[in-house]
């Protein structure tokens, strides 16, 4: 009698060590991903590993349609699967589900009320099986249903796989409910982006420049207030901000936008040719000069100039443009007729105009002439935000051009990006992603594809492996043994070649146990 009752008793033990494996590792099917599809058929899978189960479905109720949808499946086909719909209230699963409570048919062959939606049952395969039902319920509010076909049992062991089922599926319930907050969270905050984009769209901000942060905003509405006005703009930044972008938005969205846009970089062309570029020459001017031709100021007439680099202009050629300014009028080089010009002039330096003024290479009324609207673009250091922005549209442009495929930049690459200073700003990271564009060779960009100068210590495996006063030591005795074999060994005019008296040299020569004789 005893022995019979240790036998049940570790039968018990097995079975409840047995459901303790199957939740442990549903436990950890459900931690795999925070979007319940890529879990539950694993899960029922994993039940149906652990019990007698010979079909089985777990359905969710949809609450925009009020439809209970078969989303996983066991032992049946796709397209049985796909037949497994179900309304509120209809067949033992539609029951369970506007009810909250298990339902349990011990035989399916003898209960009417089982529809058999799927039709996985009819034929041959209509054996006699018992059926399971138990609600994915938290709270109060029923998700859907878990059910299953197993072989016929008695009420005890149909008891036991309710229980354990009833666990479970207030396991997959939270997991449920988890990806419902998470989708009403994305439903949340696509409408506050597309409120938010919408806004954005009824700021001005200009096509052909990239940016959300709140220093080029304050760009943006500068561009916006001056485009539709004839007033001079000068636009300062530091080399490379895209100082040629702005000039270009506030022209095309200028009541000029249908005219000529003319470039000139006054740095680019030499002080013999820059008066001629830009106001015209006639035939004879100088040598060279075998016919009549138009600057720049007329092959921009009713349009704009841009003057790009106006600090390092000529002093004798800033007295003519002062006059363009003040008249509107010029001579062609080697001419004495009068031009009248109606241009607007856009002006751009990444000097400090100031400072050039106090120097006296700069004309300050012209300066001031110039000064009419200024706008400054920020350096890309201070538009953090913006970098991942301009990455992946240069990105996009440089995938085009090469006809190459990029689909992502690598979290390390991104870290690389975002703590770099950028003193080349746009035009550096512009070229950086062209390059790591075509190093390339599986569709992400790395980052072994940036440039040395952006590598850190972490992402090169290169940090400091001594103490600041390890590292001065070291150099300390590298400087004495440097000293000591320019000298051979003479430790008096090793001291005055370090700048020490012969007392401290002998203390450093006796610290760093070196022996000056070996140096003779």
């Amino acid at each position: 009698m005893n022995g019979e009752v240790a036998s049940q008793t570790e039968v018990e033990r097995r079975d409840r060590v047995s459901e303790l494996e199957l939740l442990f590792s549903i436990s950890q099917i459900l931690v795999r991903s925070l979007d319940v599809k890529d879990t539950i058929q694993p899960v029922l899978n994993a039940v149906a590993d652990g019990l007698q189960m010979v079909r089985g479905a777990i359905t969710l109720l949809d609450r925009d349609t009020g439809e209970i949808i078969t989303e996983a499946a066991y032992g049946i086909t796709e397209e049985q699967r796909q037949r497994g719909m179900y309304q509120l209230g209809e067949g033992i699963t539609g029951k369970v589900v506007e009810t909250g409570e298990p339902m349990v048919i011990p035989s399916v062959r003898a209960n009417p009320a089982f529809l058999d939606r799927t039709g996985a049952r009819r034929g041959s395969e209509a054996e006699d099986v018992s059926f399971i039902c138990v609600p994915i319920r938290i709270g109060s509010e029923t998700l859907g249903a878990f059910s299953l076909d197993r072989t016929r049992a008695d009420q005890e062991a149909l008891q036991d796989d309710v229980r354990l089922l009833s666990i479970i599926c207030s396991m997959i319930a939270q997991a449920v409910k988890t990806r419902q907050s998470a989708m009403e969270e994305r439903r949340r905050l696509m409408a506050e982006n597309s409120r938010l984009q919408q806004e954005l769209e009824e700021r001005f901000r200009p096509a052909n420049i990239v940016g959300n942060s709140s220093s080029m905003q304050a760009v943006f509405d500068m561009i916006a207030q001056v485009s539709r006005s004839e007033a001079t703009v000068l636009i300062r930044g530091e080399s490379g901000t895209g100082k040629e972008l702005v000039a270009h938005a506030i022209h095309f969205n200028s009541k000029r936008a249908h005219r000529p846009f003319v470039k000139v970089n006054c740095a680019a062309l030499p002080e013999t040719v820059i008066e001629s570029e830009l106001f015209g020459h006639e035939k004879g001017a100088f040598t060279g000069a075998i016919s009549s031709r138009k600057g720049r100021f007329e092959v921009a007439s009713g349009g704009t100039i841009f003057l790009d680099e106006i600090g390092d202009l000529s002093p004798a050629t800033q007295v003519k443009l002062l006059r363009v300014l003040q008249e509107k009028e010029f001579e062609r080089v080697g001419g004495n007729q009068t031009i009248r010009t109606n241009v607007r002039i856009i002006a751009a330096t990444n000097k400090d105009l100031e400072k050039l003024i106090e120097a006296g290479s700069f004309r300050e009324d012209l300066y001031y002439r110039l000064d009419v609207f200024p706008i400054h673009v920020p350096p890309l250091r201070e538009r953090k935000s913006d970098i991942l922005l301009l990455a992946d549209h240069f990105v996009e442009k440089y995938s085009q051009e090469n006809h190459v495929t990029i689909r992502r930049i690598s979290t390390p690459a991104i870290d690389l990006l975002t703590n770099y200073h950028w003193p080349g700003n746009v035009r550096e990271l512009e070229n950086c992603i062209e390059r790591a564009v075509l190093l390339s060779t599986d569709e992400v960009i790395h980052s072994h594809h940036l440039p040395p100068s952006l590598q850190s210590a972490e992402s090169t495996d290169t940090s400091l492996h001594s103490s600041l006063n390890e590292a001065l030591k070291n150099l300390e005795r590298d400087l004495i043994l440097d000293a000591l074999k320019s000298t051979r060994g003479n430790m008096a005019r090793a001291a005055r070649l370090l700048g020490i008296t012969e007392r401290i040299m002998g203390l450093r020569v006796q610290k760093h146990d070196i022996d000056p004789r070996n140096f003779r």
